[in-house]
């Protein structure tokens, strides 16, 4: 989340009306992520509080964004803890401020926990498996836009500003993730809509316990083995080293298995699909970095974390 958009408080506060959430008493920006601006904003209705997140979206358009709002509504109707977008009196859930497309949003209760631990993974991985049996019957389609396809065009861009021995390791995983997308294997992993970008500060808990999931806007429809890859590769690892962690490993593997068991083929490809989603993300770290745009409050990612995470998977594979 950053401020890329400045949002007077007239504005805010004329949008929060209209959709009923009572009078706006204090807005606020976010700062750290890097796609979208983002404020807290806080209304007043018959003396209580409310509280709420206000995005505007400055990468994804109009025709993109139906998707991923309306998958939240989906999972939200069926019991999955995650940011229920507010409606105006037309029903319309996407909405327009400062010219970008926006959406509010009731703020999860909790704090992210930066230093889980395997209870918290298995409490992931169980919600995780209960997302994605809840999303098998949304009605909209759209492609994971992080996914192989992006990753073929990104790479090129990003080669002339690595060391040598960078952009080796790029070329070389960039083909051998082409190599496993052309298998039979990869044809059979089970697939639906997915979050994508599950990391810990995704992630809300209260007094130990799961709150919710949020910021669904890298959501869309892919294997969701690649989702679970992702997961652990930021929950399962130790931020210093990158290092694979075991024991938290196991505790978010069992516990997805348990609402789901994985197939055959997920078993099979879970090495690959570890190496799929530590390139997918240094790559965007490394866009980002060394090509970013400017905000108001916006700190980017070392893309170092994820090159090291990537050699890791290479040297040391593990299987569920």
């Amino acid at each position: 989340m950053a401020v890329f958009t400045e949002v007077p408080e007239d504005i805010a506060r004329e949008l929060l009306a209209r959709l009923g959430l009572g009078e706006l008493r204090e807005l606020r920006g976010i700062q750290g992520g890097i796609e979208n601006t983002n404020y807290f904003a806080t209304t007043e209705h018959d003396g209580r509080p409310s509280h709420w997140v206000l995005t505007l979206f400055e990468r994804l358009g109009h025709d993109q964004l139906p998707f991923y709002l309306h998958l939240m509504k989906h999972l939200a109707s069926r019991g999955i803890p995650v940011p229920d977008p507010q409606a105006d009196r037309a029903g319309d859930i996407l909405h327009t401020v400062c010219g970008k497309p926006a959406a509010v949003v009731n703020r999860l209760p909790g704090h992210s926990e930066l230093a889980p631990t395997a209870a918290h993974c298995a409490s992931v991985g169980e919600m995780l498996a209960r997302m994605h049996l809840a999303a098998r019957g949304f009605d909209r389609s759209q492609p994971n836009l992080r996914g192989l396809a992006w990753w073929n065009e990104t790479v090129p861009v990003v080669l002339p500003f690595v060391e040598p021995a960078q952009a080796a390791l790029l070329r070389a995983e960039l083909a051998f993730q082409n190599h496993v997308a052309a298998s039979s294997a990869w044809a059979a992993l089970p697939r639906g809509p997915v979050h994508a970008d599950l990391f810990r500060d995704n992630v809300m808990f209260e007094d130990g316990a799961l709150t919710g999931f949020f910021d669904f806007y890298f959501a869309g429809v892919d294997s969701w083995l690649f989702d679970l890859a992702v997961c652990l590769n930021d929950w399962c690892i130790d931020l210093a080293s990158g290092a694979h962690d075991p024991v938290r490993f196991d505790a978010f593997v069992r516990a997805y298995a348990r609402v789901r068991p994985l197939a055959s083929a997920e078993r099979q490809l879970l090495p690959a699909m570890l190496r799929a989603g530590a390139l997918r993300f240094w790559v965007s770290r490394l866009w980002d970095f060394h090509l970013p745009r400017e905000a108001a409050l916006l700190k980017p990612h070392d893309p170092a974390h994820f090159e090291r995470v990537l050699r890791g998977r290479i040297a040391h594979p593990v299987s569920a």
